[in-house]
């Protein structure tokens, strides 16, 4: 498959649903081959598979398992990566977990420090380890999920969601002008309500909530994982060359009112 990432490498967390399905099938679609990195193996499986249906059965995609939060499992992905294919080029750090609403005084502990340790530690660990190889590479694009509720508090998202989100801004922001002169770009994405697991999981367990969202949104719908994804393509495509730092809002105009 022909395509502006021909004969490129990329690696996608979280690569087994929502937007990391449909970032890791639009790096393919672009001709990068893809390292699809989940904690769930079904569907990073299934991911994979669409991958090899969408280039003829060709193989472009490889599935690594991962829990973003242990060093030893992120630096074996890389390794994975570099050994299967010589190099990585691309990284979408996209693997989250969502928290609950409860105010901060009453938030447990455990859940507190895991969403940080997942959601903000992991992205640096990934970040640890891509940007070493990158810059074995002579350089690539790494592009991190955060989330509106990385530039605007939401007493919906929750205290821990929120302050892991904002880190991930920090940490891109600082990383980008670190590696400014080493080839290496880092950016992120931030997605508004989007049509993913995530959020279905969220209305299911508040139901009432489903309308106020949609209320919410200026254009009245959800945006899809398709559209976050084509942000991070071109985020790490040669048109984005002079972007770095950068925290792209996709969210339908959310926080424009």
């Amino acid at each position: 498959m022909a395509g502006q990432f021909e004969g490129k490498v990329a690696l996608v967390t979280g690569g087994g649903s929502g937007i990391g399905r449909a970032s890791a099938l639009a790096f393919a679609r672009e001709g990068a081959r893809v390292v699809v990195a989940d904690v769930q193996r079904e569907g990073g499986e299934e991911t994979v598979r669409l991958i090899q249906t969408l280039s003829g059965g060709g193989n472009a995609a490889i599935f690594a398992p991962v829990d973003i939060a242990e060093s030893s499992q992120v630096e074996a992905v890389i390794a994975t990566a570099v050994a299967t294919w010589g190099r990585l080029d691309f990284a979408h750090n996209n693997a989250g977990i969502e928290g609950s609403g409860a105010p901060a005084h009453l938030y447990p502990e455990d859940d507190w420090r895991r969403i940080i340790g997942v959601n903000l530690i992991g992205t640096w660990l990934c970040m640890k380890y891509e940007i070493d190889q990158m810059l074995q590479n002579g350089g690539g694009a790494i592009v991190n999920t955060a989330s509106v509720a990385g530039l605007v508090a939401s007493p919906a998202s929750g205290s821990a969601y929120t302050a892991s989100k904002h880190g991930i801004l920090g940490l891109t922001k600082s990383a980008a002008l670190e590696y400014a002169q080493s080839g290496i770009r880092i950016n992120a994405v931030c997605p508004g309500v989007i049509q993913t697991p995530l959020v279905e999981r969220h209305i299911a367990r508040h139901p009432e909530i489903e309308q106020s969202l949609l209320a919410a949104q200026p254009g009245g719908r959800m945006g899809s994982a398709d559209e976050v994804a084509a942000a991070v393509i071109w985020l790490c495509s040669d048109a984005a060359s002079f972007v770095t730092g950068h925290p792209m809002v996709v969210d339908g105009g959310f926080i424009a009112k």
